[in-house]
């Protein structure tokens, strides 16, 4: 197989996991949970994950807060040394882990619950059975499409599936909120971005 076919196959196959991914109503409830937490409580998302999953997570951490949803990502291993401390009673946690089974991020769970029992958590995970899962107030499942990789261990399929399940998250976010580009444009002073969303409020 050439790297043409190759990329054919991958393509194929990653667009079919994110078309598999199952759409339920538990999207519905995390929006509202991180609406009723963030908006409404003025309390903060707080993201995490480790390895690629961390990534990811750090990435939809970035994006939430660059649309009107404050949210930090909290890395798993350093909150066991101090940064937990950064947790609050009416935030509400997203943890990322395929297994469901990361050490760090089920031992995350406990150790946030210990501090403060009122944080509430969604999960993203590829094993809707797991503990994580379980103890989860909203489990979003993957659909635990296999991974590209020919070796079918490292992280590709399903990172693609957690960001676009990330965008789910923000866009409906964005949508129940009412976030609007003034609103944008206000967190975005330079770049490309900033410009052309303060263009865009200046002609309305």
């Amino acid at each position: 197989m050439n790297i043409t076919e190759s990329m054919q196959k991958i393509l194929a196959a990653e667009s079919r996991a994110i078309q598999n991914i199952p759409v339920t109503d538990d999207y519905a409830h995390a929006v509202e949970l991180i609406v009723q937490q963030v908006h409404r409580r003025r309390g903060k998302l707080v993201t995490s994950g480790m390895g690629k999953c961390g990534q990811i997570a750090d990435n939809i951490a970035t994006t939430f807060s660059s649309t009107g949803t404050p949210a930090i990502f909290l890395h798993p291993g350093e909150a066991q040394h101090g940064d937990l401390g950064v947790l609050q009673a009416d935030d509400v946690m997203l943890l990322l882990s395929n297994s469901g089974k990361t050490r760090e991020i089920v031992e995350l769970m406990g150790l946030a619950k210990n501090l403060n029992h009122q944080v509430k958590f969604i999960v993203i995970t590829g094993n809707r059975d797991s503990e994580l899962a379980q103890r989860a107030d909203v489990c979003l499942w993957t659909g635990g499409a296999q991974e590209v990789c020919p070796l079918g261990l490292t992280p590709t399929t399903s990172t693609t599936c957690m960001t676009v399940m990330g965008d789910v998250l923000v866009v409906n976010t964005m949508l129940a909120t009412g976030f609007s580009r003034q609103d944008y444009a206000k967190r975005h002073h330079s770049g490309y971005l900033g410009q052309l969303a303060a263009s865009d409020t200046s002609n309305t």
